[in-house]
């Protein structure tokens, strides 16, 4: 029997998908190239389902005999590796942003003497709108905290915005834009304590009540549905963390920020402009650890934001920092800086990834914005 091979990603299983099987099937034994989370979410929106649900999904379909995982959007790598008989295709991209994928295809199964055989794309169905629906359904909490983390493990940088109410956070949700091929988007939203105590008129001194915040995040839960990121300023006491780390996580928020900074809390911009004293170490760490320890599940995660460069302690005093949470097991680190370039940043960057090649570390480019 000829292998046929078929690239797919199966987020919403339709009719347009078993079409295609069908037609495969009539050619010979058929192999199923499933898009990894991140050759998906290197150009649309990270699917709702994981790579093993998915694939779950496909190897119980009829007439299905191998699925094998497709690490990029491009299907020349598979047809390379696997060297099908046959590649069945549906004609939508005969034009468009997918004729350069077309055509390297093409280029590949020539190389051996493969064959592709384009059938007429299904009408009446399109998983966009799918996904569009869904939006409008809402999701879990359960799902929302987990997509930080696959995010995380499918992308290698992801971006996310400050959003301080529903409608903020539904334009956020919704922009996008296209570049070579690729949707681009925001994969989801930042809490920022800032925004939201401005937006009631109070100064930003960890004054509005932690309630308040929360009940805002679920009004903008309400009408959204990609992952949230909550600034928590210090988180407080050690003990009213513990707590709140259960009220975020329950939620449905993916992490929580705090910085390691005590007493009347200041914006950072301000530097030592205004009078603002970073926390021991040792205490810091007894908080992250408390933090962790709250938590129902290993989807919500622990942050720290390191002052350092803030208040203008050095390199050295940020590095030794960020070393002792990590050993603290905190799941990320945030690195801030109110220079006007990014040297800093980057200077730490390469630090830390040189240590800790594994551990998020999240940046704020308020200041220096100019780089993308």
């Amino acid at each position: 029997m000829s292998t046929v091979y078929i690239g797919m990603t199966v987020d919403i299983l339709h009719h347009g998908h078993i079409n295609i099987i069908e037609q495969a099937r009539k050619y010979g034994d058929v192999m199923v190239g499933l898009l990894s989370d991140s050759a998906v979410a290197d150009h649309k929106r990270l699917p709702y389902l994981t790579y093993e649900y998915r694939k779950q999904i496909i190897e119980n379909i009829k007439g299905v005999t191998q699925v094998v995982p497709q690490e990029e959007w491009d299907y020349a790598p598979n047809i390379r590796k696997y060297h099908p008989d046959i590649m069945v295709h549906g004609d939508d991209w005969l034009e468009g942003p997918l004729v350069p994928y077309r055509e390297r295809a093409r280029d590949a199964l020539a190389e051996y003497g493969g064959h592709l055989i384009e059938i007429p794309y299904t009408r009446g169905v399109s998983s966009k709108e799918m996904l569009t629906k869904m939006q409008t359904l809402g999701t879990t909490p359960d799902i929302r905290r987990r997509t930080l983390k696959r995010l995380i493990a499918a992308k290698p940088i992801s971006r996310f915005i400050e959003a301080h109410n529903p409608i903020s956070a539904l334009i956020a949700e919704h922009t996008s834009y296209e570049r070579d091929g690729k949707i681009c988007q925001f994969d989801g939203f930042w809490s920022s304590s800032l925004t939201d105590s401005t937006a009631r008129g109070k100064p930003d001194i960890e004054a509005l009540e932690i309630n308040s915040r929360l009940a805002n995040i679920n009004d903008i839960f309400d009408v959204t549905t990609k992952p949230l990121i909550m600034d928590a300023d210090t988180g407080g006491k050690l003990e009213h963390f513990e707590l709140n780390v259960r009220s975020m996580e329950r939620l449905g928020i993916s992490a929580t920020i705090i910085e390691d900074k005590v007493g009347l809390k200041k914006n950072s911009l301000f530097g030592n402009d205004v009078v603002q004293s970073q926390d021991e170490i040792s205490a810091f760490c007894d908080k992250i650890r408390a933090g962790r320890a709250a938590r129902v599940s290993d989807d919500f995660m622990v942050i720290s934001r390191i002052e350092s460069l803030i208040l203008d302690k050095g390199m050295d005093d940020a590095i030794t920092r960020a070393q002792a949470y990590v050993e603290a097991g905190v799941d990320g680190a945030m690195i801030h800086s109110r220079r006007n370039t990014p040297d800093e940043v980057f200077e730490f960057a390469k630090l830390f990834k040189a240590d800790f090649p594994t551990v998020p570390l999240v940046c704020v480019p308020t200041s220096y914005n100019t780089v993308t």
